[in-house]
């Protein structure tokens, strides 16, 4: 029985040493800065939503009515994330989008914290949280539900010539 519960003990043992040396190697992002710095930056309600992984409130986002031509970037690094062409309407509250830009210029991580498997949409450049993906989405397109939260972007009106 000791040697049993040894082995049990060893295997945990090795389990979270494995699971600390994943959480050391989270991806490093061009664009990188002390929380102090982030803080400084961002407003409140940024920082809470891409730097802590917080959501807005539902229909509180500006940007759910904008339908111009443009480009929604980063609020914390102004990298290109989603295009007008590719919004509609979800009816969810957020900012929904069926593709990024570039799918290069987002991340997509696993997450857990809601209570139900979801994946989480961030911003390739910063790192910063921007909402997660479903597949929900327009069938006739991608599939895809892009639900990112408005504070995270800023909007970026395509010139006129």
């Amino acid at each position: 029985m000791k040697r049993i519960l040894t082995v049990i003990f060893s295997l945990l043992l090795l389990s979270c040493n494995s699971n600390a040396q994943d959480s050391k190697k989270q991806k490093q992002y061009p664009v990188s800065k002390t929380e102090t710095e982030w803080k400084a930056e961002l407003s409140a309600a940024e920082y809470q939503v891409l730097r802590k992984k917080g959501t807005e409130r539902a229909f509180s986002s500006k940007l759910n009515a904008v339908d111009q031509p443009g480009t929604f970037v980063c609020a914390a690094c102004g990298n290109e994330l989603y295009k007008t062409k590719h919004k509609f309407e979800s009816g969810t509250g957020w900012p929904s989008f069926d593709r990024p830009v570039k799918e290069a210029n987002v991340d997509y991580r696993p997450d857990r914290t809601g209570g139900f498997p979801a994946t989480e949409v961030l911003c390739a450049q910063c790192g910063g949280h921007l909402g997660h993906v479903f597949n929900d989405g327009p069938q006739h397109t991608t599939g895809k539900r892009h639900c990112i939260n408005g504070v995270a972007m800023n909007f970026v009106p395509e010139a006129k010539q």
